[in-house]
Formats: C-alpha cells, sequence, structure tokens
C-alpha cells in the first residue's frame, strides 16, 4: 500500500534519537520511520515534504491552557502586550472610543508589573471609560481591574466584606481602590454580559487556528465549568465535536466548585458522559488549591515576607479544605477520574501529593494519571514524592525566569531560600518525576517553542539582559522537547501520540529549522513550518 504522505530529507526525532530521516502515514496512522527503504512507499498520489533539514517531530500538547477565554479575549479589549500604565490605559481608552455601541468594556491581560503594587486604580479607568462599567482581568486571572461604574453596579463600596475566597483591594481611607482578588473578581464578573454560543464557537475555532500554527495537536483545557463569571467552553467544545470542526485532540478538565463537596461528585460524573464525544473527552476534573505568588494568595507553608523582609501573618489561600480533599480526590480516582490539580505554592503542593497518597492507599494503583499544574514552589522534601505517587509534574516554563513579575512583585515576598525552590524542572526530573509541559494561555504565550527556549535556557524569550534563573533547574533540548510532547500526551490520555513510531497516530509537526543544529540561545527563533493532525494538515506556513 502506498503512503499518503512522506516525509524526508530531514532529522526526524523519535523516542531513540533523531534517528531517522524518512516517516510514511497511510490514512491517520505512522506506517512506517527509517531512511532511504522508506521512499519505496511513495506511489503516484503520495504527498511527498521535502523536510530539507528542517526537525520532524511529535505534535506539540499543551497540557493546561484556556483556549476559549483566549480566543474571546483576542476579540475584546486586549491588554497583552502592554507593558506600562500609560500604555495600559490608553490601549483601554481607545478600545472604547472605538465601541462607543458596547454597555460593557470587557477583556483583558494587562500585566501586574505596569501599575504600583501590581493593583491599578479605579480612578485610572474612570478616566478612561467614565460612562460605562470596565471588567478587565489581569494576566494571569487572578485578578481584575474595575472602573467606578462598575463597583457600583456590583454594589461594591466600603462596607463590603471581603469573600471567604478573595480580597477587594482598597485605598488608605478604606474605599474599594479598583483591584479584586481571587474570588472578589466574582462580584462583578457575574453582571458583565455572557458570550453567546455562537461567540464561545467562534473563539474556540480562532484559539484552535492559532494553536496549529504554533505546531499544537492536542491539548488538556484545564477549565470546563462556571468559574468567577468566566464563559463556558464546554457547548463550544461538543458542537465543534459534533460537526467535525474540532480538529485537535481535547480532554477537558471539569471544574470543581470550590463552594461545595462531595455532593457535587455525581454531577461531574454525569458530565463526563454527556460532554464526551469525538475528539473531546471530559474525563478530568480541575481542583484550584490556591492563587498566585504574586497577590499573596498561593498557598505557603510558612508566612509571606513584608517588604522588610519579616514574616506576615499571611500563609496565603486554600480554597478547598485540606482535610476534606483526600476524600474528594479517593472518590474521584475511584471512579476513573484524572485529578487536574492547580497547586502553585508549597502547602498547595503538599496538600495534593498527600490526597493522591490517600487515593493510592484506599483504591490501589490506577492509571488515573494525576497531575499538579504550576508548581511555582516546592518544598524539596515533596520533590521525590512525584514519581512515588505517580504524579505528573506539569510545567508552565515561561515563567521561569527574571521578570519584573518576579524580581519585584514574587522573590521579595518569598524570600531567597523558598526563591530558590521556584519552578524546579531539573530537580523533578532527576528525581525521577514524569514532565508534562503547558502555557495557561491566555495567561502567557501558548507557543511551546518559547517555553522550551526558557525551560532549556532560564532565561526569557525576548533576550534582555538579566541573569540564568536558578540555572541547576535547567531543561536539555531533548528533555523539553519530551515534557510537551510524550509527557503531555500522556497527561491527556492520549498514548497513541506523543511519539514518532510505526503504529502512532500522526499527528505530526514540522519545524522551520533543527534547533540541535543551533545554539540553545536562538530556540525562541524558531518557528513551525507543517502541523498534522491524524495525517491531515492544519497548518502550513507559505514557505512550507
Amino acid at each position: 500500500m502506498h503512503a499518503d504522505l512522506l516525509f524526508t530529507g530531514g532529522p526526524v526525532l523519535t523516542p531513540e534519537g533523531r534517528t531517522a530521516t524518512a516517516v510514511a502515514v497511510t490514512g491517520d496512522r505512522i506506517t512506517a520511520v527509517g531512511h532511504d527503504e522508506v521512499h519505496q512507499l511513495a506511489g503516484p498520489r503520495t504527498h511527498v515534504v521535502d523536510l530539507a533539514g528542517r526537525l520532524l517531530l511529535p505534535g506539540f500538547q499543551d497540557a493546561h491552557v484556556h483556549p476559549v477565554p483566549a480566543g474571546l479575549e483576542l476579540s475584546q479589549c486586549d491588554l497583552t502586550g502592554t507593558r506600562t500604565a500609560a500604555e495600559t490605559v490608553a490601549a483601554v481608552r481607545a478600545y472604547a472610543e472605538a465601541r462607543p455601541e458596547r454597555e460593557w468594556i470587557l477583556g483583558g491581560g494587562w500585566s501586574m508589573e505596569a501599575f504600583e503594587g501590581g493593583t491599578p486604580t479605579k480612578e485610572l479607568l474612570d478616566a478612561a471609560v467614565p460612562d460605562r462599567p470596565v471588567y478587565l482581568p489581569n494576566r494571569d486571572h487572578h485578578g481584575a481591574w474595575a472602573n467606578s461604574r462598575a463597583l457600583e453596579l456590583a454594589g461594591i463600596g466600603r462596607d463590603t466584606p471581603d469573600p471567604a475566597d478573595g480580597r477587594i483591594e482598597r485605598n488608605a481611607a478604606g474605599e474599594p481602590s479598583g483591584t479584586l482578588q481571587e474570588g472578589a473578581m466574582r462580584l462583578v464578573g457575574r453582571l458583565a454580559p455572557p458570550a453567546t454560543a455562537a461567540d464561545r464557537l467562534a473563539a474556540l475555532l480562532h484559539a484552535q487556528r492559532h494553536l496549529h500554527a504554533l505546531g499544537i495537536t492536542a491539548w488538556q483545557d484545564a477549565l470546563v465549568g462556571d468559574f468567577l463569571g468566566m464563559d463556558d467552553p464546554a457547548t463550544a467544545y461538543l458542537t465543534a465535536a459534533r460537526d467535525g470542526s474540532l480538529t485537535a485532540r481535547v480532554r477537558g478538565a471539569l471544574w470543581w466548585d470550590r463552594e461545595r463537596g462531595a455532593e457535587q461528585i455525581p454531577e461531574l460524573a454525569e458530565k463526563r458522559e454527556v460532554l464526551s464525544h469525538g475528539r473531546f473527552r471530559a474525563g478530568t476534573v480541575k481542583l484550584m488549591l490556591d492563587g498566585v505568588a504574586e497577590n499573596g494568595t498561593a498557598a505557603l507553608l510558612d508566612p509571606y515576607l513584608d517588604r522588610c523582609g519579616c514574616a506576615t501573618a499571611n500563609r496565603g489561600k486554600s480554597f478547598i479544605d485540606a482535610g476534606r480533599l483526600p476524600q474528594y480526590v479517593t472518590e474521584l480516582d475511584a471512579l476513573g477520574f484524572q485529578c487536574h490539580f492547580h497547586a502553585l505554592g508549597d502547602r498547595a503542593v503538599r496538600d495534593a501529593l498527600d490526597a493522591i497518597g490517600a487515593a493510592r492507599a484506599a483504591n490501589g494503583p490506577s492509571d488515573t494519571r494525576p497531575h499538579l499544574a504550576h508548581l511555582q514552589v516546592v518544598h524539596p522534601d515533596d520533590v521525590p514524592r512525584f514519581a512515588l505517587l505517580g504524579a505528573t509534574a506539569n510545567i508552565q516554563p515561561l515563567w521561569a525566569a527574571h521578570e519584573p513579575q518576579m524580581d519585584e512583585l514574587t522573590i521579595p515576598f518569598l524570600g531567597a531560600e523558598r526563591a530558590g525552590w521556584q519552578y524546579p524542572f531539573g530537580a523533578l526530573l532527576r528525581s525521577g518525576a514524569r514532565l508534562a509541559a503547558g502555557s495557561d494561555w491566555p495567561v502567557s504565550s501558548p507557543d511551546p517553542l518559547q517555553g522550551i527556549h526558557v525551560a532549556v535556557n532560564r532565561l526569557a524569550p525576548d533576550g534582555a539582559a538579566a541573569p540564568v534563573f536558578l540555572p541547576g533547574e535547567r531543561l536539555s533540548l531533548t528533555e523539553a522537547l519530551t515534557a510537551y510532547t510524550a509527557g503531555s500526551a500522556h497527561v491527556n490520555h492520549l498514548d497513541e501520540t506523543g511519539q514518532v513510531r510505526t503504529g502512532a497516530l500522526a499527528d505530526l509537526v514540522v519545524l522551520d529549522r533543527d534547533p540541535f543544529s543551533a545554539p540553545a540561545e536562538e530556540l525562541a527563533r524558531t518557528g513551525v513550518a507543517l502541523t498534522c493532525v491524524g495525517g491531515e494538515v492544519v497548518y502550513a506556513a507559505h514557505e512550507a
């Protein structure tokens, strides 16, 4: 049988290394991997791709991403890339002035480091948009910026108490200042007009095109459900899976409502059945255990420091009761659910590992493949527990570099010792842990090659002069690529992907060069020439 697709003339990354120069694809499968002998499978209708020295490897997979909110933000007031307060406010003003018909100004993506203390004020927004409510989550979506009109509509005033899972930032007079942290975002977010079903589907397809252009063939959506007013992507996925427009392979992580307990588990099991169709499978539960370090809500074993380096009373927030978490995870594991933990601080990481340990003790070994995402601060005692428990470390490499949010809003409040425990990619791998990788887009860029650049160099992709961030935690290029391919395929339960081998699904990407032949500091310049899912081309650059 002749191949439908033949790649030849360049290095191929297999599980053994760059050990092949030709790959044949028939239907949706890889049917041969080798060298010149593979050319015999070419027929009159075979499409031949000349790699011309470029690297062929498994399609990238993002193990933690939010494509629908990202797609929606791209169509709203997108503040991604703004770097100063003046630039951010000007972008909001320009967007609002161009859309006088919009009742609300929505969007997001602003950077905390653009504002003193990471908390912009309502007065800045009032000057740009005085007549309509404005609600803009920040880059990490753990805080939001609102103007006076939005706060007024939500009834947020001096006497409004902080919700249990959040904080209303206040000025010196005790009045709400305009920044809402964590659960306090819901107070305004619930009033904003939701996107329509058509909007959400369009956002998904827009995001999918973008991800395919970056070589991404599959992902795990880290939040399928209703969270702080965000638009639930479930119906968009189901529609796209049914009509065939979902060309990626997607695993959905169903949102664990942190205001409820075990009584929601039967509902999650029902959703798993209803929402699984075609290339979309909702077999995971997302448990957000804590917040983020920049606003002091990541859960820490020991207190945060203040600006003078003294211990405070703040150890961050645990959004799910640590005493009950083992019960929840044990019940989910017994039903075959994968647990996907947001665990950023060292206390949250320990709580997640303890819960996985309880599930293993109660249920015995299983193939549920739990994974912990973010892992900003990991106590050294907990590093070896990942391998012992079979828990995958789901890393977001772009964050592991010196940049203003790290240097100004994080390290001073962690202190020197804990700052040295951040993003321990190398230590986790050396201890035997499996690594998966993701972006958390729209929190940060979804480009795997940018993340790989940081994982390998521990330097930001923009090349700005900065010291290497904890150089002992660097990964090799092969290790970083494996995390973004086989590692993420493992947590996505896509065992027939993630490797270039005979019999595997033909989810493949051709880069625009061979990054192994260039200096590591040039990794961020690498691009994607071609992306295939199941043997079908879903993206091709002009030069491909």
